[in-house]
């Protein structure tokens, strides 16, 4: 009996046996070791999160901040050199971007111009025609000889890409009689330009920037054309000439010359400014003659977006010149775009060489020209045809 009571376990040290066992298998179950990816270590499970984050925090040594810091001014000073980049980038020529080429224009689109909610139609040259409030006799006289009218105006457009308008500005006086009456003969016509530019003998350089900033923003255009009033054109002989330049970037074509800088005071075409040009007696540097001219679209682009700041000097002819006596554009001499009134364009259009334009060098444009063109253009204009088979 005394040996059978030996070989028992009390009630009391079993309750202690498993509570013992309770807590053993909770410690052991909470310390299962795994090994971390990335470590040569053993971690418990249990613990793995707050060990995780604690070793977050202590690989971030002062060496490690130092590198990160650095990274983070390098990228900062990357994003203002490409900042002052793209501010430089605007002020130059632009380039090819929104500047695709144009085979044949039966079939136009439009492109939505950079800054603006309104769409540009694409064409192949843009034409204004530099008038004045004064000058209806003369835009008469272009409207019944060279110029395309209704039906054929919107026709020349929509399927040879040729836009042309008359181009001017406003009165210096708000709605007065002279705005006026150009809105009554445009609404007549349909074939004004209205610029943002107050009309003044003295500002024909700022109505030029006014003229290709505003045909910039109205049509995406290969070319950009601008001619007087006065002065006799042929449509489809000058889009055959433009067309040979239209895979060259910066084309600016006209008849080119080199005149005296005038000093003295009280004659017309004096130069204020003339002491720019060196010593009295100098001459200007080669630019177009001011009766027409061509720039294609990167230079019309180029003043557009730099007009605030191109200076203008007393002659119109000049200041464009000068926007690009600095920079990479081929300058064309084409005597075809300076041709005399008859007999002289009439001796060449009979020996089938049709000039571009035709004027009086001695009047800046065709004298009387009131008068005069509708036998200019009977003696020296192209065939109807040659402007509706141009090949463009």
């Amino acid at each position: 009996m005394k040996n059978r009571n030996r070989g028992k376990v009390s009630p009391e040290w079993i309750v202690i046996l498993c509570i013992f066992s309770f807590a053993l298998g909770t410690f052991l179950s909470n310390r299962i070791w795994v090994v971390p990816e990335s470590e040569d270590q053993i971690m418990p499970i249990g613990r793995r999160p707050e060990i995780l984050a604690a070793n977050s925090g202590d690989c971030a040594t002062e060496k490690d901040k130092e590198e990160l810091i650095g990274e983070f001014s390098k990228a900062h000073e990357a994003i203002e050199s490409l900042d002052s980049s793209i501010a430089k980038l605007r002020m130059e020529l632009p380039s090819t971007k929104n500047s695709r080429k144009i085979g044949k224009f039966e079939n136009f689109s439009t492109i939505l111009h950079p800054g603006s909610n309104e769409t540009r139609k694409k064409t192949f040259m843009v034409i204004g025609i530099n008038t004045a409030f004064s000058s209806r006799k003369r835009r008469d006289s272009v409207r019944e000889t060279w110029m395309p009218q209704g039906k054929s105006l919107l026709q020349l457009e929509e399927e040879k890409g040729i836009v042309v308008r008359f181009m001017i500005g406003h009165s210096a006086t708000s709605n007065s009689i002279l705005d006026r009456a150009i809105d009554s003969e445009d609404s007549q016509h349909k074939d004004f330009l209205r610029l943002e530019h107050i009309e003044g003998y003295h500002e024909l350089s700022a109505k030029t920037k006014a003229f290709f900033s505003t045909a910039v923003e109205k049509w995406d255009a290969e070319f950009y054309v601008k001619v007087d009033d006065d002065v006799h054109v042929n449509l489809g002989t000058l889009a055959a000439t433009l067309a040979r330049y239209r895979s060259k970037p910066r084309i600016y074509i006209g008849c080119m010359k080199s005149g005296p800088v005038l000093h003295q005071k009280n004659v017309k075409y004096h130069e204020p400014e003339y002491w720019k040009f060196g010593e009295e007696g100098n001459k200007y540097f080669r630019h177009a003659s001011g009766q027409i001219y061509a720039i294609s679209k990167d230079l019309a682009k180029y003043i557009s977006i730099n007009q605030p700041i191109l200076h203008k000097f007393a002659n119109e002819d000049v200041s464009l010149g000068a926007w690009f006596i600095g920079l990479e554009v081929e300058h064309i001499d084409d005597r075809n775009m300076c041709c005399g009134t008859p007999p002289q364009c009439e001796w060449k259009a009979q020996a089938g060489n049709v000039c571009v334009a035709s004027f009086d060098w001695t009047c800046s444009g065709i004298c009387k020209s009131v008068e005069r063109m509708k036998d200019v253009h009977a003696k020296c204009g192209e065939d109807a045809a040659t402007l509706w088979n141009a090949l463009i």
